[in-house]
């Protein structure tokens, strides 16, 4: 399969320190699913009604984690009390274009009806079926018109690269193309091939704490609902929750994974090395995943990566990353090309992270901008030139003692991020 740039990440070939190969098809690449991505009109062009399966049978075990948020889509809370009372799952069934958030006891109505909607179309019980809602706060769904979607999408299901791109499509709000990508590994102790895929949207509103983002993973893998749990966890904190447009939690973040168990390896009970082997093949679509919401931030004219080491812990390192990555002066300023290390200083000191400024230094786009308390004598316009590139990063060193690093991403401010959201109608 050719790769454009923006699926090329540097984990696509397989070897021996790094053994994943990409592989095409998006959450319809691990055996066991099926998706369609339907219109059914809540949108004037795109496709807005995705249906993504289990095929196997039976249900999925299935994991996943949702907004801080405390006004919450009813689809939240809905999810989040199914997978207390059973971590499994035969479906999900989303919809793009309408949050279904603030709407009271008639949003919650909505949603369970939609539940069982995908449930007729698929012939299981609506407590097998998780939802999902993008878009509009504060307008309700018209039912009707996502009744005909919801059958469209049951009778449209396929294990197909094309059905996967559909799906894609399908949960977009602004976004500008579709964000999909998958792995295969071997798991060390059994040698069985696995498969990970997934799908994502996002491009405002976007500064998820999970603890309008949403990202839906399919595995083939055999593991215990703890340890899927656990795993998806461990992926999400490393790159959705460090991921940031514009700082505004969404109401409806969800992240989910279904496992359909079609791989058929020994059961992942423990943690060693089949475990580890899965965590770091997740957490690597899932970071890819990430990086692809923040390329297509808003109005973004280009991905921004924020690296922050020498600080006394992780947390710590990720607060000044991501008070940095959220700074408009240093979002605007990336957007104008402009190598204002004063903006990226400034928003390091005020993160509530002590640091020795005369020990820290700061690079941007390769080249460094401040050592030993004072700008260094950098070449203005050529670094200018270099900030042009469509992907750029920013490293921060905090000089301190401390081995705690972080990486977060995020994008520039540009005008179009503010016509976009002085027009969208909320």
């Amino acid at each position: 399969m050719a790769l454009d740039e923006r699926a090329a990440p540097p984990w696509r070939l397989a070897t021996a320190d790094a053994p994943y190969a990409v592989v095409e098809g998006g959450v319809c690449a691990a055996h066991g699913f099926a998706v369609a991505g339907v219109r059914c009109g809540i949108k004037r062009k795109r496709r807005d009604v995705a249906l993504l399966a289990c095929t196997t049978g039976w249900d999925a075990i299935c994991a996943g984690v949702f907004t801080q948020n405390v006004l919450r889509a009813p689809s939240v809370d809905r999810n989040i009390a199914l997978l207390r009372k059973s971590p499994s799952a035969r479906a999900v069934i989303v919809n793009a274009g309408n949050a279904n958030a603030g709407n009271g006891r008639q949003g919650e109505d909505d949603n369970a009806a939609m539940a069982a909607m995908a449930a007729a179309a698929l012939g299981v019980s609506a407590n097998a079926i998780l939802t999902a809602s993008t878009g509009v706060i504060g307008t309700a769904l018209p039912m009707e018109l996502l009744r005909v979607g919801i059958a469209d999408a049951g009778r449209g299901l396929a294990s197909t690269p094309e059905a996967a791109a559909n799906a894609a499509e399908a949960i977009l709000t602004t976004d500008t193309f579709e964000k999909q990508f998958a792995v295969c590994f071997s798991l060390p102790e059994s040698g069985t091939e696995i498969r990970i895929g997934g799908m994502s949207k996002g491009s405002g509103m976007i500064a998820p704490n999970m603890a309008t983002m949403l990202a839906f993973l399919t595995t083939d893998a055999v593991l215990s609902p703890p340890l899927l749990d656990r795993a998806l966890r461990a992926a999400v904190e490393v790159s959705f929750n460090c991921l940031t447009v514009d700082g505004d939690t969404s109401t409806n973040d969800s992240c989910v994974i279904l496992a359909s168990g079609a791989a058929g390896n020994p059961v992942i009970a423990e943690m060693g090395s089949d475990y580890a082997s899965f965590v770091d093949a997740l957490t690597q679509v899932c970071i890819h995943l990430a990086r692809e919401v923040a390329r297509d931030g808003e109005g973004a004219t280009k991905l921004v990566t924020v690296r922050v080491s020498g600080a006394p812990t992780r947390t710590a390192a990720r607060q000044v990353a991501k008070t940095i990555a959220e700074s408009p002066l240093v979002k605007t300023a990336l957007f104008g090309n402009d190598p204002n290390w004063g903006r990226i200083l400034a928003a390091a000191g005020r993160a509530g992270v002590p640091f020795d400024p005369h020990r820290a230094t700061a690079d941007l786009a390769g080249v460094r901008i401040f050592a030993q308390g004072t700008p260094t004598r950098f070449d203005g316009p050529t670094l200018s030139q270099a900030m042009a590139a469509r992907e750029v990063e920013i490293a921060v060193d905090l000089g301190g003692d401390g081995d705690g690093s972080a990486t977060v991403y995020t994008c520039d401010f540009s005008y179009d991020y503010v016509r976009i959201n002085a027009e969208y109608h909320t």
